[in-house]
């Protein structure tokens, strides 16, 4: 059973509270070059700069009293570290965080900016699990998934449900995939607040596990994931492959030069940051994928690192 249209209402007035409703923002330059009328969803804005912290404050919220008196433990490479560290402080919980040891330095720092407690392996998904899991023996902490837990999912769908509210009328929404929580979550909202809204995912082609696993009917992997866009190299789960199946349309592939490009126009033109996991989502746009619909893009985090830009 997939989540219902009245949990995510509720999640959406959970969660109020502790978030930013997020502009949507146009450009008519992005527009002309694209041959689409594109409406930015600016979660580069919310709290602690990223999406993240929607689904993390959902799932934290819905904690019982001897859970939360435990703290919680994450893995992520920077924005759901961010988004959990922030969203425990705000209720008074430890927040554990196991981060690879390649993510940016602004993030980590970040991390520790809002309370969290680090803890560096190596960068793969097995070294991050299993270092999780050396916690909770030690702690007790609840285990929270940055993008394969339902209550992160239904979170990050908050973000499409305002977007819709404000744009009704869109043809389809863009949306960059890495562990698959936003693209999932965004589906959900498109299926239950839209008439005929499509979500497409966007995803470098160095790590294109999320279209080879539609492509194969189940989840595969990355043996060595390379991409600029570092909040996508991770992949799908159990618990939203089977919604990103159901009521994503397609999934998009885009060169590590588009993503490039792309972040470099919107802070140009646009004057606003973007991480180059955003600028995924524009990719596609930007190379006329969707001349002559209305698009929405979900901007997924501003998080960079300023010494260490692509352009």
């Amino acid at each position: 059973m997939f989540p219902s249209k009245i949990e995510l209402e509720e999640c959406a007035k959970r969660i109020a509270p502790y978030i930013h409703n997020t502009p949507v923002l146009t450009s008519q330059t992005i527009n002309n070059i694209s041959g689409a009328e594109v409406f930015f969803k600016c979660e580069n804005f919310q709290k602690m700069g990223a999406f993240k912290m929607r689904g993390a404050a959902n799932a934290i919220l819905q904690l019982t009293e001897d859970e939360k008196a435990k703290g919680v433990v994450t893995h992520s490479s920077g924005n759901f570290a961010q988004a959990v560290s922030l969203a425990a402080k705000n209720v008074g919980l430890e927040a554990h965080i196991v981060m690879p040891n390649n993510a940016p330095q602004p993030k980590k720092e970040a991390v520790i900016g809002y309370g969290g407690l680090v803890t560096e392996c190596e960068p793969t998904i097995r070294d991050r699990e299993t270092t999780v899991l050396k916690i909770i023996k030690k702690t007790g902490a609840i285990p929270l998934h940055p993008s394969n837990q339902m209550e992160v999912i239904i979170g990050q769908g908050t973000a499409a449900i305002e977007l819709l509210e404000k744009c009704p009328n869109l043809d389809v929404i863009v949306v960059p995939v890495g562990g698959g929580g936003l693209l999932a979550g965004t589906a959900l909202a498109a299926h239950y607040f839209s008439s005929n809204c499509k979500v497409v995912g966007a995803e470098p082609k160095g790590v294109d596990d999320a279209f080879r696993s539609l492509k194969a009917g189940k989840i595969v992997g990355n043996d060595n994931p390379k991409t600029i866009a570092d909040g996508l190299r991770t992949m799908l789960g159990d618990e939203n492959f089977p919604i990103i199946q159901q009521f994503v349309d397609r999934i998009t592939l885009v060169e590590e030069q588009e993503i490039i490009d792309a972040m470099k126009l919107v802070w140009e033109r646009m004057k606003i940051i973007i991480e180059p996991s955003s600028a995924v989502a524009l990719a596609p746009i930007l190379r006329g994928e969707f001349k002559g619909q209305k698009v929405g893009v979900i901007i997924s985090g501003g998080n960079v690192d300023l010494s260490n830009l692509p352009f």
